[in-house]
C-alpha cells in the first residue's frame, strides 16, 4: 500500500471517492497510522498492524481533536506493545477500567455523610413507622424555617443534632468527632441528642455492611464508644402522675378549658390511658357504638381495640363534627370564588372556618394544671397515671397493659391469654366509675350512645 508523510493539507484534503465506502490514507512516518475517510465524510485516524497472525484495527480518534504528532505517538505506542506481544485492545479495556476505578474510588472518598444519609433513609423507610421516618429528618433537618405551631414571633426552627455532620466526609465522621459532638449536644438538648445518638449508631452499623461506605469506616462502629455514651448521660425516668387526691383539682381545671375537643381530649386520655399522638389520630370511623369500641391505632400491635366507657362515650357525644378527625379545631381560611376573590359563598368577603386536627394542646393543659396546684404534669404522665391509679383497685396487670397497648411482659400473657372485649370493659368501667367518684363526678344521666351512633355516619 503506498504511503505518504502526513500533514495538515494532506489530511484536510483526504476525501472518499465516490461509489465506495471508505477509503485510507497511510503515514509513511509512523508505523500503522492511517486516515480513513467514509462516504459521508467523515474522518478518523485509525491504527492497523498485525497481532498473532490476525489483522487488528483500532480506531484513534477525529482529526478535529487528534493532532497529526499525537497520532503518531499513539501509533507508535501501540506498535510497541504489539511488538511486546500484548494486545493493545485488551490494555485499553484494562487502562479503562483502572480509570472507573480510580474515580469511583475518588468519587466515594469524597462522599459526605449526607449523601449517604439520604440513601439510608430512602432505602430504610418502607420498614419504620412514619413517626420514626419523622424522626430521622428532624435529627438532621437544617432549621431556619417558621415553625407550623408553638413558637411565636420570628424565631426560626434550630438545626437538628445531627445536621453538623451533613457537609463532612464520611471517612471522617470517626470516634474522636462522634465524642466532640456528643459533649457539645449534650450541653444544650440531651434528650434530643440521645435519641440522634441512637439514630446515628444504627445509619453508621448500616454503612458498615454497605459496599459503597464499608470502607470509609474503622472496623468498629464509631459512635459505639464508653466517652460519647457518658458525654450524653443516661435519661432521668419521669415520675410525673396524677396523684389519688389530685384527681378532683385536675378534673375540674381541665373542665373549665374553653375547648372543647380540648377538654375532652385531655380527659379522655386519663380514662383510657391511650398515648398522647394515638388520640390526635383518632377518627369518627374507630368509634362503634353499636359494639362498645374504640379501635385505637398504636405502634406495638398496629391497631387495638378498647372499651368504650359511658363518660368518655358522653364526651365524645358533646364534640361537633367537623371532619373526619375526632378532635378538631376551626380555622379560619379564605374562599375564593371563580375569579380568585376571597369571598364567601354569599360574595360578602367574610372568611369562613375550617376544620382541621388538633394540634397537642400543651399550653392550655399547663394552664389548667397551673390553676389545680399542680406542677410538671404532661401528657404523657396522663398515661402514667392511668397505669399508677389502676393500683387502687388491683386490677390485673394483664388486663390494663392490654388496654394501654404494651407489649406483654410473661410468656403467658403473650401466649396463652387471650381477653375478650367484654373482659376489658368489666374492667375498664370500673376504673373509670372509680375515677369519677374521686372527681366528685357524676355518670351521665343520658345514655349517650345513641346520640353517638346516629350522627357518626
Amino acid at each position: 500500500m503506498g504511503k505518504v508523510a502526513f500533514t495538515a493539507g494532506r489530511v484536510d484534503d483526504h476525501k472518499c471517492p465516490a461509489g465506495k465506502p471508505q477509503a485510507f490514507l497511510w503515514d509513511s512516518t509512523a508505523p500503522g497510522l492511517g486516515l480513513r475517510a467514509t462516504a459521508n465524510g467523515a474522518k478518523a485516524y485509525v491504527f492497523q498492524s498485525e497481532f498473532r497472525g490476525k489483522t487488528l484495527r483500532m480506531t484513534l480518534g477525529k482529526p478535529d481533536a487528534w493532532s497529526i504528532k499525537k497520532a503518531q505517538g499513539k501509533a507508535r505506542e501501540l506498535q510497541t506493545l504489539i511488538d511486546e506481544g500484548r494486545d493493545p485492545r485488551t490494555v485499553k479495556a484494562e487502562q479503562e477500567e483502572a480509570d472507573i476505578a480510580a474515580r469511583n474510588s475518588e468519587r466515594r472518598d469524597r462522599l459526605t455523610f449526607g449523601d449517604a444519609w439520604a440513601a439510608y433513609v430512602a432505602e430504610r423507610r418502607a420498614l419504620w413507622s412514619e413517626l420514626h421516618y419523622r424522626d430521622h429528618l428532624r435529627m438532621a433537618s437544617a432549621g431556619g424555617e417558621k415553625p407550623k405551631r408553638g413558637i411565636s414571633g420570628d424565631k426560626l426552627t434550630v438545626a437538628g443534632p445531627l445536621h453538623g455532620f451533613m457537609a463532612r466526609r464520611l471517612r471522617d465522621v470517626d470516634a474522636d468527632a462522634i465524642e466532640t459532638w456528643a459533649k457539645r449536644e449534650a450541653k444544650s438538648r440531651p434528650t434530643s441528642a440521645r435519641l440522634a445518638w441512637r439514630l446515628l449508631r444504627a445509619f453508621l452499623a448500616w454503612c458498615s455492611e454497605h459496599r459503597d461506605y464499608a470502607h470509609l469506616l474503622p472496623a468498629s462502629n464509631p459512635a459505639k464508644t464508653k466517652r460519647s455514651r457518658e458525654a450524653l448521660g443516661e435519661p432521668n425516668a419521669k415520675k410525673d402522675v396524677l396523684q389519688r387526691e389530685q384527681l378532683a383539682a385536675w378534673f375540674e381545671a381541665v373542665g373549665k378549658i374553653d375547648k372543647p375537643a380540648v377538654a375532652a381530649y385531655v380527659r379522655i386520655l386519663l380514662l383510657t390511658g391511650a398515648r398522647p399522638g394515638e388520640l390526635l389520630n383518632l377518627k369518627w370511623a374507630d368509634v362503634n357504638a353499636q359494639w362498645k369500641s374504640i379501635a385505637i391505632r398504636d405502634k406495638v400491635e398496629g391497631e387495638r381495640l378498647i372499651p368504650l366507657t359511658p363518660y368518655v362515650a358522653h364526651l365524645l357525644a358533646g364534640l361537633p363534627r367537623r371532619s373526619e378527625w375526632v378532635f378538631t379545631i376551626a380555622r379560619a381560611s379564605n374562599v375564593k370564588t371563580l375569579r380568585g376573590g376571597n369571598q364567601d359563598a354569599s360574595g360578602t368577603g367574610k372568611r369562613k372556618a375550617e376544620a382541621v386536627r388538633m394540634a397537642v394542646p400543651q399550653k392550655l393543659h399547663v394552664l389548667a394544671c397551673k390553676a389545680a396546684g399542680i406542677e410538671g404534669l404532661t401528657f404523657h404522665g396522663l398515661r402514667r397515671s392511668f397505669a399508677s391509679l389502676t393500683e387502687w383497685l388491683e386490677v390485673p396487670a394483664g388486663v390494663v397493659a392490654q388496654i394501654m397497648g404494651h407489649k406483654p411482659s410473661a410468656t403467658a400473657e403473650k401466649h396463652y391469654k387471650v381477653r375478650p372485649l367484654e373482659l376489658l370493659r368489666m374492667h375498664h368501667e370500673r376504673i373509670e366509675a372509680w375515677m369519677l367518684e374521686q372527681c366528685k363526678q357524676k355518670a351521665p344521666d343520658v345514655n349517650p350512645l345513641p346520640q353517638l351512633a346516629l350522627i357518626k355516619g
